[in-house]
């Protein structure tokens, strides 16, 4: 199906998509389109790169009513970086509007009196940020929400987590018993699946609608390194010369594999950055900038500073630790092999992780492969 076969698009929409060359819609776009148009709540399970984003934005903004100044529509989002990354593309479609639309990124650590100023000024159509910001601003009374006709959560199953599920539930209570909910994630736990948030919703799961069991796409290579823990980061750096990735994500579990990780790279004089959830927003989004742009070939990241990340041409991801839970697996390798380019994952591993490895390719139906280091090449074992 086409984005052109739909009729009653408006025509600011229409030459976005045109200038934009999108033109035929991903399977999570045209599966979810009809249900979220007849006002349906869904819940939409598709792995990372599959085009979830336009899926939920294309039908809220080509019905957004231009009569009222009010908030027409609530993205909540895990962290700053996925809110900033939303918002700009929110913006982009609406610098074909005319200006008749506004929209705003609502996040922590930022001041909260200049984001209200912003509001009371620019009246915007869709708001999109973190879940306690957007709690807070709506108790104080600094927005409306009486209008608010969609409520769109994206990383659903990380918003449902202990850290978020409060906040975004209290969100929900404030707004209109028929306001429509979207969840949209790469995967669906069982507190997502039985969420009290949505009414009667359609669960959809292309990964499972293509035939294809995986969660990950196919275009992904796996594979794993066996390593003494405490020559880990060495290794890292000896994969990454094997390699050669022309923009590659790191993950680490911990500040200090982070740290070290980063002063090891700087020193052999590779194009390096960090990013953690306890980096100031300024520092994250240069670094972000800088890898999106390609003047930073390496970026060293922990799970909760990535999730949500939206770069393209990445082509290498490389665990120096395994995720501490198995379905952040899917989130950390789906940041390679985007839009169905190909990728590769690599995993640094002690002996005793064997059985991780085991039960991603069970439950992820998956081949890693094993392999060594060997004269400066990655080599099959």
């Amino acid at each position: 199906m086409k984005f052109s076969d739909i009729s009653d698009f408006p025509k600011s929409l229409s030459d976005y998509l045109s200038d934009n060359k999108i033109v035929d819609m991903t399977e999570i776009q045209r599966q979810t389109y009809k249900h979220i148009i007849n006002n349906r709540d869904i819940i939409a399970c598709s792995s990372t790169g599959t085009g979830k984003t336009l899926a939920y934005l294309i039908p809220i903004m080509g019905r957004l009513q231009d009569n009222t100044n009010n908030i027409q529509a609530i993205i909540l989002v895990p962290t700053a970086e996925l809110a900033i990354q939303v918002n700009n593309t929110i913006k982009e479609i609406f610098s074909y509007y005319d200006n008749k639309f506004s929209s705003a990124a609502l996040i922590g650590d930022v001041n909260v009196s200049r984001q209200i100023e912003s509001l009371k000024t620019n009246k915007p159509a869709i708001i999109v940020g973190t879940p306690n910001r957007i709690h807070q601003l709506i108790l104080n009374k600094k927005i409306k929400v009486h209008e608010v006709k969609t409520l769109v959560l994206d990383e659903a199953d990380r918003l449902f987590d202990k850290t978020f599920i409060q906040d975004v539930t209290s969100i929900r209570k404030s707004l209109m018993k028929f306001t429509q909910v979207l969840l949209f994630s790469a995967s669906v736990d069982k507190k997502t699946r039985t969420n009290n948030l949505t009414s009667k919703p359609i669960f959809i799961d292309i990964n499972n609608n293509s035939g294809n069991d995986s969660q990950i796409p196919s275009t992904i290579k796996h594979i794993f390194v066996l390593s003494d823990r405490r020559e880990r980061i060495e290794t890292l750096r000896k994969i990454i010369k094997a390699a050669k990735p022309e923009k590659a994500i790191i993950f680490v579990n911990s500040r200090y594999d982070l740290e070290e990780s980063l002063q090891k790279l700087e020193y052999h004089n590779y194009n390096v950055a960090s990013i953690a959830g306890n980096k100031d927003n300024l520092s994250k989004k240069a670094a972000i900038e800088n890898f999106k742009s390609g003047k930073i070939q390496l970026l060293i990241a922990t799970d909760i500073a990535a999730r949500g990340l939206q770069i393209d041409n990445v082509d290498t991801v490389i665990n120096v630790n395994l995720p501490e839970e198995n379905k952040e697996y899917i989130h950390r390798c789906g940041r390679c092999g985007r839009n169905g380019n190909t990728g590769t994952c690599i995993s640094i591993i002690t002996d005793n992780e064997l059985g991780k490895i085991k039960s991603y390719q069970k439950s992820f139906h998956i081949n890693v492969i094993n392999k060594r280091l060997y004269q400066g090449k990655l080599v099959a074992k």
